[in-house]
């Protein structure tokens, strides 16, 4: 068994893809802890971001300086399940270059299933 059951998805999104972004989730039972599911939290950020050229940016223009609100979006996951869900999730999400960051959790409670 790998130390590294479960990972932390860090998911930045507009505030408006929530809803599909936590269904994507269950789908992939992203968020299962314990007798749980659809467990995840998320928070209000200001994000920054210029698009270069060759990009199609989803907010903003090209060579201009973006800054927005957004949601950060934190849950667990399998690490067997990363990619899978990752892909789901790149399915749904609006961005070109949507920024998730996977973090593996060294040690979780054992009512993570």
């Amino acid at each position: 068994m790998t130390e590294f059951t479960y990972c932390k998805l860090e998911i930045f999104i507009p505030a408006t893809c929530l809803p599909t972004l936590r269904e994507t989730l269950r789908n992939m039972d992203a968020g299962h802890i314990g007798n749980y599911d659809s467990c995840l939290s998320y928070s209000e950020v200001i994000s920054n971001w210029r698009p270069l050229a060759g990009s199609n940016p989803y907010i903003g223009q090209k060579n201009m300086l973006s800054e927005e609100p957004e949601l950060k979006v934190e849950t667990v996951c399998r690490t067997e399940n990363v990619r899978s869900t990752l892909a789901a999730i790149r399915r749904m999400h609006p961005y070109e270059e949507p920024v998730i960051n996977v973090i593996p959790l060294f040690h979780i409670s054992s009512a993570v299933r």
